[in-house]
Order: C-alpha cells, then sequence, then structure tokens
C-alpha cells in the first residue's frame, strides 16, 4: 500500500511538471501561417495508384503525393476521406517551382 502510494505521489509530480511544456493551440478561427518549406531537389514523379472500391457516395479519393522529410522526399498514399459536405470538392495539393527550389502547396477542400 505504501509503495502504491509514493508511486502516485512520483506519477503526479512529473505529470504536474511535464504540464508546463505542453504548447497551447491557437484560438479557434485564428490561423496560424508558417513560411513555406523551400526544396532544392525537384520532387520525384507522382506514383500511379490503383484506388481500392469506394466506401461510399459521401467519399472523395485523396491522392498520394510526395512530402518532404529529414531523409528526402517520401510517398504519403493516397485515401478515401469523407466529405465535409455535399458539393465539396476536393483540390490536389502539388509542388511548385518557387523562389529556386520547389515548395509544396497542401490541397484543400473548395
Amino acid at each position: 500500500m505504501k509503495a502504491r502510494g509514493w508511486a502516485v505521489l512520483a506519477t503526479s509530480a512529473v505529470l504536474f511538471l511535464l504540464a508546463g511544456c505542453v504548447e497551447a493551440a491557437p484560438p479557434r478561427g485564428v490561423a496560424v501561417v508558417t513560411p513555406p518549406v523551400v526544396v532544392r531537389v525537384a520532387p520525384p514523379l507522382p506514383r500511379v495508384e490503383v484506388a481500392a472500391a469506394c466506401p461510399g457516395p459521401a467519399y472523395v479519393w485523396v491522392r498520394g503525393y510526395w512530402a518532404w522529410g529529414a531523409r528526402g522526399y517520401a510517398w504519403v498514399p493516397g485515401r478515401w476521406t469523407p466529405r465535409p459536405h455535399r458539393r465539396a470538392v476536393w483540390v490536389d495539393g502539388s509542388w511548385r517551382r518557387l523562389r529556386g527550389g520547389w515548395v509544396w502547396r497542401p490541397g484543400h477542400w473548395r
């Protein structure tokens, strides 16, 4: 019983200390704008993907794309995603030539 009490106290102390390390999310409706990352290496050609059967009429296929990371480009596979509303249209993300390199413009709903 005594050991359990110490374990609870130690866990509570660690959680209390870590609580100050969490950043608060921006207020709702406030856009966080980060400068685009300019990649000096051109992205590979997109992969050809075959979409699995659509799970339902409210879903849209979001194509896969090349994402830039610490180890270079990595393929993010396509997926079915539900529409936020009936007439929503998905606009694919794309790599654009800009500022002496390549900049990713993420996909979005229109």
